[in-house]
C-alpha cells in the first residue's frame, strides 16, 4: 500500500500557485444574518432573532473558485448572474479573485441565485432561497461559451459545479465537455442531478447522498457503495470517483484498483457548509499539481477539516492546511 510523505504533500501544496482552473457552473450569493434568540414571538410560535450583523460571501461555483484562490491557486470563473445588486456583488467578487468578471454573463430577466441564512448562537435557524431554474437564452449561452474558450487557453483544468440551478442544461454541459476535451483540459465534476452530459470527466466527486441518488442504489455497506460507483462510472466513464462522507472522510475509486477509504481524524465541527466546495477545489488543484489521487485526497481532507471548524462559507489557507497535514496523513494510514 503506497505511503504518503509529508514533504511531498507540502511540495504539492506549494505547487498550487502554478495552477489555474476554469470553474464553471451555478454561482450563488450566500447571505448570512447573524443574531441572538432570547424569546419566542407573541404573534406565532417562532423564535425572535435580534439581528446583530449581516454578511455576504461567494457561494456555489463562486465558492469553489474562492477556495481555490485561498489555497493558492488561480482561477477563471464562468456562470450566469442577474442584472441586480447580487449579480454586481458576484462580479465584484470574481474581480477580487483575479478573474475576469465578464466570465459571469449578465442575463437581464434572470435573478441572481441567492441563499439567505438566519444564524443564531452558531446554529442555522432558517434559509431563504431566491432562484430560477429556467435556462438562459441562446445569446447569453454563446457569451458564456466564448468566455470559456478564452479561459481554456489559460487554464490547466476545469471544475464543473452543477447545483441544478439552471445554468447547465444538457446541451450546454455537453458543449463544455466537448470543448474541454478538444483543448486537452481534464474536468473535475461535482454533480447534483445528472451525469450523462458529462461523459469523459476525469474525476467525479459526489457525496454519499448524491452517489445514492445518481446511481439509484441505497448504500448500507461497502459493497453497496462499490455497486453505486460502478453505476456512476457506467454513466460518465470517469477515471476516478471520490465519494465524500463528511466527517468520515472519503472513499477513493481509482481506475481498476480496489476502493480505499481515506478517513479524517475526529474534530469539533461547527459548520459543514461549503466543505464539499473546499474538497473539490483541493482535489482539482492537487491533481493538476501532479498529485496521485491518494495524495490529493489527503490534502483535501486536511483542507475540509479546516473549513468545518469555522462558521459560515469558509476557506482554508495553505498554512492552515499544512498544519493539518500530519494528522491527515496519520488518519489515512489507520487500518480499516
Amino acid at each position: 500500500m503506497p505511503r504518503v510523505e509529508l514533504a511531498r504533500l507540502l511540495a504539492l501544496l506549494e505547487g498550487f500557485r502554478r495552477v489555474r482552473l476554469a470553474v464553471v457552473g451555478d454561482v450563488v450569493l450566500d447571505e448570512y444574518v447573524f443574531g441572538d434568540v432570547e424569546r419566542v414571538s407573541p404573534e406565532a410560535p417562532v423564535p425572535v432573532v435580534l439581528v446583530q450583523r449581516e454578511t455576504q460571501a461567494l457561494g456555489g461555483a463562486a465558492n469553489v473558485a474562492r477556495n481555490a484562490v485561498a489555497l493558492g491557486g488561480r482561477i477563471e470563473l464562468l456562470g450566469f448572474v442577474g442584472a441586480d445588486d447580487a449579480g454586481l456583488r458576484l462580479r465584484e467578487g470574481a474581480r477580487s479573485l483575479g478573474a475576469d468578471p465578464a466570465g459571469l454573463v449578465v442575463v437581464p430577466d434572470r435573478p441572481t441565485t441567492r441563499k439567505t441564512r438566519i444564524v443564531a448562537r452558531s446554529q442555522q435557524l432558517l434559509r431563504f432561497d431566491r432562484e430560477t431554474q429556467d435556462p438562459p437564452a441562446a445569446r447569453e449561452v454563446a457569451a458564456l461559451l466564448e468566455g470559456f474558450d478564452k479561459a481554456l487557453a489559460r487554464c490547466h483544468g476545469v471544475v464543473v459545479e452543477d447545483y441544478a440551478k439552471g445554468t447547465l442544461d444538457d446541451a450546454l454541459a455537453r458543449e463544455l465537455m466537448a470543448r474541454s476535451r478538444a483543448a486537452g483540459r481534464p474536468v473535475a465534476l461535482d454533480p447534483k442531478h445528472s451525469l450523462a452530459p458529462y461523459r469523459g470527466a476525469e474525476l467525479v466527486k459526489p457525496n454519499l447522498r448524491e452517489a445514492e441518488a445518481l446511481s439509484g442504489i441505497r448504500v448500507r455497506e461497502p459493497a453497496d457503495l462499490s455497486r453505486a460507483v460502478a453505476a456512476l462510472r457506467e454513466q460518465v466513464g470517469a477515471a476516478h470517483v471520490v465519494v465524500t462522507a463528511g466527517a468520515r472522510g472519503m472513499t477513493l475509486f481509482e481506475g481498476q484498483a480496489p476502493p480505499r477509504e481515506v478517513p479524517t481524524l475526529a474534530r469539533e465541527v461547527f459548520d459543514v457548509q461549503g466543505a464539499g466546495d473546499t474538497s473539490i477545489a483541493a482535489l482539482a488543484l492537487a491533481l493538476r499539481a501532479g498529485a496521485s489521487l491518494l495524495e490529493a485526497a489527503v490534502i483535501a481532507n486536511a483542507a475540509a477539516g479546516v473549513v468545518v471548524g469555522k462558521v459560515g462559507t469558509a476557506t482554508a489557507a495553505p498554512e492552515e492546511v499544512a498544519a493539518r497535514l500530519p494528522e491527515a496523513i496519520a488518519a489515512s494510514e489507520e487500518p480499516r
